[in-house]
């Protein structure tokens, strides 16, 4: 009985092993999406600045 209780108990912990491993590679997968969201945001936001920025400086140049 116990041999059957050992094999069951080694046979989840690989099962929740390799959930884990996939649950990490989602949750970098979000990060990555949320880093590339707020940067996209961040230049929207900003690039009328820097478009009149660089416009400043070809004309000077």
């Amino acid at each position: 009985m116990s041999k059957i209780r050992n094999a069951a108990l080694k046979s989840v912990a690989k099962f929740q092993a390799s959930r884990e491993d996939g649950q990490g590679l989602a949750e970098y997968g979000l990060i990555l999406a949320l880093i590339a969201v707020v940067c996209i945001g961040a230049l929207t936001l900003m690039g009328t600045s820097i478009d009149g920025k660089l416009g400043q400086i070809n004309a000077a140049l």
